[in-house]
């Protein structure tokens, strides 16, 4: 499991403040502290066609995108970009546009030409693969490669006022950085600091950075290591664009997106966030807003009494925290996985779902199993933060085997959560507890993303034993499978198949949407196996890292199929490439007929 790190801010774990950062200009629309944060998108038509890609950009730029970022592969599709730009100008849109860059610094300079920021990946800008011996004289050199060819770069943007995304990805870090800090949160912050120090080296610091994995643990591990790094180098405080990479579509990708997005903007960490879904790149927009919207309203929430922690307080007693709690047999607490517990009001019936939760608590506040078997020896308590008090408390120490329901009824219910689990601690409390709220939204895609940002950062604090939500408005099934999304999302349990499919871009080399469900409808049954879907190979084998097997685009009409990290089979035929991904499924052992 990756530690997350205290990001270095000056508000408490049980505060909102959102983090001080500079101030970028990016074309007409600035990014930063005292700037509202910003929502952006990626388009997917051909960079080539200047008449798809200016649509598709109206309609994203419609929906409310602020940023709009377009994938530049090499020095022709960097050119059209000029092209893009004017037209769109021409219509009067003044939304800046961004160029996405892999491997091809050339693309890099030439798209610099026509597009207010650029996006590189140090992973690939200009580190090459296939060295076969490793000695400090070639990590120098390559060291000094960047150096000159980032250098001339830098002074360019520097020339001409753009801004600059050093944009880095877990899955395609570069060999030598993974050779010397590994394929780790560390890795990615000591990637991104070689490529800042080149444009510290040359006075530029119209500078946004980025620190993105398809992992959430690693993704929110990253981030928070990155704030902390840059403060204790008393470097400016740059700022950050959040996003998880390759999170799917439908319920999947915005629960996934909401976890890691979610999680570091409840801690004020975040100046513009993409959320990537594998969908038309206008439907984040909406989704993206609602995140920030549901955030961003916390800075008006009533502040907590009490002597409340410090993040070093905090962290000491949330780490392992779900391990270290009072094991309740082999229910819940200790080793045994966070558990969904149901309230029920005694008028629902959840004998028909498909996935029903590990027990519900009756109206009478009886725990029992789903059949309705009682649960025996198991107490309930159910506490608000404002309830724990010394005397409240202690019977619970008496009687450490009963299961707690801590219930949020605030506005910040991450720092209610937080100030509750402290008190609790702090009074010698070690029952397992349950994160309980009732969320009001009769929109099944707000409560998705409201519960998952709120849960979700309790889960990556390390803490919570499962889940007891309500909301009056959606149904009990939607409700129990948010509830199992979300502790999927944060890698805490697998109730399903994890798809791992990128949003595509102009680089996708097949009908990515039509693809997953395809892929979807044949594999949905095979519970715990992630897959991964890539429409290209730039950053496909390593962004699907996880997946246990992996589809890439690998030209037009031929797909790569993988396991684990291994190509397979090559250039298989479209047509086939699904069946031949289930033969693989069944050759690798990990295939179950459909019950």
């Amino acid at each position: 499991m990756v530690e997350n790190q205290s990001p270095s801010l000056h508000a408490l774990p049980c505060t909102y403040h959102r983090r001080q950062s500079a101030v970028v200009q990016i074309g007409d629309t600035p990014l930063g502290s005292g700037y509202p944060i910003r929502v952006q998108s990626m388009a997917t038509a051909s960079t080539l066609d200047t008449e798809a890609a200016v649509a598709q950009a109206e309609r994203i730029i419609n929906a409310g995108a602020e940023y709009l970022r377009y994938t530049a592969q090499d020095k022709r599709v960097a050119t059209n970009l000029g092209a893009i730009h004017r037209e769109l100008r021409a219509r009067g849109i003044t939304t800046p546009l961004v160029a996405d860059i892999h491997f091809n610094p050339t693309a890099a300079d030439t798209a610099l030409e026509y597009v207010e920021k650029v996006r590189i990946n140090p992973g690939n800008y200009v580190d090459t693969k296939g060295i076969t011996e490793w000695s400090e004289e070639v990590y120098e050199a390559m060291h000094q490669r960047v150096r000159e060819r980032f250098g001339a770069f830098v002074e360019r943007a520097k020339e001409l006022r753009r801004a600059i995304r050093i944009g880095v990805n877990h899955g395609s870090l570069s060999e030598r950085m993974v050779m010397l800090y590994g394929d780790t949160p560390e890795g990615m912050v000591q990637s991104c600091l070689e490529y800042l120090d080149v444009c510290r080296e040359h006075d530029f610091h119209d500078i946004v950075i980025s620190m993105k994995s398809s992992n959430t643990v690693v993704m929110t591990a990253a981030v928070r290591l990155l704030v902390q790094r840059l403060d204790e180098l008393g470097y400016p405080a740059y700022p950050l664009h959040l996003g998880v990479t390759e999170a799917g579509e439908g319920e999947d990708g915005r629960i996934k997106s909401a976890v890691g997005i979610g999680s570091l903007l409840a801690d004020g960490i975040g100046d513009t966030i993409r959320v990537s879904l594998s969908e038309e790149p206008e439907c984040e927009i909406p989704v993206a807003r609602a995140l920030v919207d549901y955030i961003s309203q916390r800075e008006h929430a009533p502040s907590l009494g009490g002597e409340l922690p410090s993040w070093e307080e905090y962290r000491s007693l949330s780490q392992e925290d779900r391990k270290r709690s009072t094991a309740l047999g082999s229910f819940v607490g200790g080793a045994n996985l966070p558990i969904v517990l149901y309230p029920t009001h005694g008028h629902e019936d959840l004998s028909s779902l498909a996935q029903r939760p590990d027990a519900v608590l009756t109206s009478e506040g009886v725990l029992q199993l789903p059949n309705s078997t009682p649960i025996i020896g198991i107490p309930v308590c159910t506490l608000t933060t404002d309830e724990i008090t010394p005397e409240r408390v202690a019977p619970l120490l008496d009687q450490p085997q009963t299961l707690i329901l801590l219930e949020s009824k605030g506005a910040n219910p991450v720092a209610d959560w937080r100030w509750g689990f402290t008190k609790l601690r702090r009074l010698g409390v070690t029952a397992p507890i349950l994160l309980r709220r009732t969320y009001e939204t009769t929109d099944l895609d707000l409560f998705r993303l409201y519960a998952a940002a709120d849960c979700g950062s309790i889960f990556l604090d390390g803490w919570g034993n499962g889940l007891a939500l309500e909301a009056p408005h959606i149904s009990p099934e939607e409700i129990i499978k948010t509830e199992f999304g979300i502790l999927q999302a944060a890698r805490l349990r697998m109730s399903k198949t994890e798809f791992i499919s990128c949003p595509g871009c102009g680089r996708t080399l097949y009908d990515l949407q039509s693809t997953i469900a395809e892929i979807k409808a044949a594999t949905a049954h095979l519970k715990g196996l992630k897959v991964g879907i890539m429409g290209c190979i730039v950053n496909g084998p390593g962004e699907m890292a996880d997946a246990d097997y992996g589809y890439v685009g690998a030209a037009p009409g031929k797909i790569d199929l993988y396991k684990g990290q291994e190509c397979i089979k090559k250039g298989v035929p479209q047509a086939q490439a699904v069946e031949h991904l289930i033969h693989l499924i069944k050759e690798g052992g990990d295939w179950k007929d459909p019950a």
